[in-house]
């Protein structure tokens, strides 16, 4: 049992595997652009050999170009539900409780648009055989001004899931260490701050990793994470003294904006699903694999959501680990798996900036030169991102924003764009017409929800700066 689990959901090879929103899978298959000698069946790394005879390895692990699809039903949905479960399930309780009980139909329709969404990705992608990735459908659609602005829209998720991820850390960690205090005479930190300096001090050295099948290892940890998360407020509802039956309400249209960003944001994850595609045995059974996984996907967060609104009513954090009663073990597995989770995505959402970091250096610099330019910008990009996420520590609203600005684009506004584009000449009026009535919605919540997260979180950071 524990071969076959491991067969289906462990990083290989061959396969995509990852939790992350972008991740190794994304840096992988930029990489395989540039290399012509790879051995992915046989497991072997690709190599390159430069101006100078010098040959580079890396791991690739993600499906290549030309190698054999070899993921079956079963591991499509497994990669696509790893790859939408993350930093969203902490606050759908928090946006259910802020919206409403009736806010769970936008979760579910957005959940409905989304899996619609990741089919036409796949009809897309047959269209053009030579099309692998989101940012060749845009280019297939719009040319190259489509690739630039879905690779800039790519870039900005990737950005601000890393503060989402810090500010998270920030968040939970104080907890897990509670009782310690650190004080540094020549530094102006609290002892949070600190502690979050620390972790991600600690975090720092994966990005110095150039063998992606590490950082596949660091995918599967945090889908484990999530997991474990989602069971802690399980039993939390099962055998702790917090009771469930909490008052909910049943509609607040002001807080729809900002909740309509955080829900969107938990179905982001479309960037990836052309190498879900890509890799598939039977890529004609990719539109079952995207009902599926965003069936198994909603009826998760609908029940987070209910229980954790139902479990601590009006005083639930944005982050339901943080609403988890002290002192229990239950508690504190979440709350560690919550500091963890941060830990193991560093390295993977920075690897597509790393790789096109590489493309650009001269062909004649040495593998020790390359590491260490890979690693220094990566380390400087990741202390700004700190430095940013202590100085907005807001998760909701920079959750929300994120939603809102950047995940309603690429989940949805750009899919039917690409679609309507790609395929205009063969498609139905009532077809056309849907695509087009998704696009408009897509467009009103954008503007809508990220107007009203952005006046909240510059209100808060306001708040913060007058207290």
């Amino acid at each position: 049992m524990a071969s076959r689990w491991c067969e289906l959901v462990c990083p290989q090879p061959k396969q995509v595997a990852s939790e992350s929103m972008h991740g190794a899978r994304l840096a992988a298959q930029q990489l395989s652009r540039g290399r012509d000698a790879c051995d992915v069946e046989a497991g072997k790394p690709c190599q390159e050999a430069d101006g100078g005879g010098r040959v580079e390895a890396v791991a690739v692990t993600t499906q290549q170009h030309h190698s054999k699809p070899t993921s079956t039903f079963a591991q499509s949905v497994i990669n696509m539900v790893g790859m939408l479960i993350g930093l969203g399930q902490l606050s759908t309780p928090y946006a259910l409780e802020n919206g409403g009980w009736a806010s769970i139909f936008l979760l579910v329709g957005l959940g409905i648009m989304c899996a619609y969404t990741a089919n036409i990705i796949g009809r897309c992608l047959d269209e053009e055989p030579s099309s692998k990735t989101y940012q060749d459908i845009g280019q297939q659609a719009f040319g190259s001004k489509g690739r630039l602005i879905a690779s800039a829209f790519i870039y900005l998720e990737i950005f601000f899931a890393l503060v989402s991820y810090t500010i998270s850390l920030s968040d939970n960690i104080p907890l897990v260490f509670a009782g310690v205090r650190l004080h540094l005479p020549w530094l102006r930190l609290s002892t949070t701050q600190l502690l979050t300096v620390i972790a991600v001090l600690v975090a720092l050295p994966s990005l110095w990793l150039r063998n992606l099948s590490s950082i596949s290892f660091l995918s599967f940890a945090g889908i484990l994470m999530s997991m474990v998360i989602f069971v802690t407020i399980l039993c939390t509802a099962a055998f702790s003294n917090v009771g469930l039956g909490k008052h909910i309400p049943v509609l607040r249209l002001d807080k729809i904006p900002t909740v309509s960003g955080l829900y969107m944001f938990s179905y982001a994850g479309h960037i990836v699903f052309p190498n879900i595609y890509t890799v598939m045995k039977d890529p004609s059974s990719f539109t079952k694999v995207s009902v599926t996984s965003f069936s198994m996907v909603a009826v998760l967060y609908t029940g987070l959501a209910f229980v954790g609104a139902s479990l601590f009513g009006p005083t639930v954090n944005s982050q339901v680990t943080l609403s988890m009663p002290p002192g229990l073990l239950v508690t504190k597995v979440a709350l560690w798996a919550t500091v963890l989770t941060p830990v193991t995505k560093y390295a993977l959402e920075f690897a597509p900036f790393a790789i096109q970091l590489e493309h650009h250096l001269p062909a004649t610099m040495g593998p020790r030169a390359r590491i260490i330019i890979r690693g220094s910008i990566g380390s400087a990009g990741l202390l700004l991102i700190l430095a940013l996420a202590l100085s907005v520590p807001y998760f909701q609203y920079v959750l929300s924003l994120t939603g809102s600005l950047v995940s309603v684009a690429i989940s949805v506004i750009f899919p039917c764009a690409f679609y309507l584009k790609i395929r205009w000449d063969r498609l139905s009026r009532p077809v056309v017409v849907l695509n087009a009535a998704m696009i408009a919605v897509g467009f009103v919540l954008a503007v809508v929800g990220t107007a009203s997260s952005a006046k909240l979180l510059v209100k808060s950071i306001q708040n913060g700066h007058v207290a």
